[in-house]
């Protein structure tokens, strides 16, 4: 056992002693970096959840290639977003814009929300037991059942 434990800590630790700093792909750092400004405002449309600049995702690598050919091309950023948008529609932006045809991506949540709170509210409001929906006489039953005490001797 100890053998064994001994062989995979030799292992972690030469391949730790291995392992080197991820280069950068492009040779300018300052594009590099305009690359990575522009890939946080795209989303990916493989994950959905995260920027293309945080997913590795061969759809995202791709897309942060396109940006990179595009700003050495000299497009602007704007440039670059409107041929996503034209390419992908609003979506691939992370912060889409507030206009008619994004109003349920803006304010779904919060109309789902608000009506499960007053759905919620009605039906506790309406809150009705169990008993309520027995016959009368059910309930002069159970009352007298209630009421009545049985003579408890305990036998030795």
């Amino acid at each position: 056992m100890r053998k064994l434990f001994f062989g995979c800590w030799l292992a972690l630790l030469m391949v730790s002693a291995l392992a080197n700093e991820a280069k950068p792909v492009a040779a300018n750092p300052a594009l590099e970096q305009h690359v990575m400004a522009i890939s946080e405002e795209l989303r990916c449309l493989v994950c959905q959840n995260e920027t293309i600049a945080a997913s590795t995702a061969p759809l995202a690598v791709d897309l942060k290639n396109q940006v990179r050919e595009m700003l050495g091309q000299g497009m602007s950023d704007k440039d670059i977003l409107d041929y996503m948008v034209q390419r992908y529609g609003d979506f691939i932006l992370f912060r889409p814009p507030l206009k008619a045809t994004t109003w349920l991506l803006w304010f779904g949540p919060f109309v789902l929300l608000i009506g499960g709170i007053v759905l919620l509210g009605l039906k506790l409001r309406r809150g009705r037991s169990p008993v309520d929906d027995l016959p009368q006489a059910e309930m002069q039953r159970a009352s007298e059942l209630l009421r009545a005490t049985p003579d408890v001797k305990e036998k030795k």
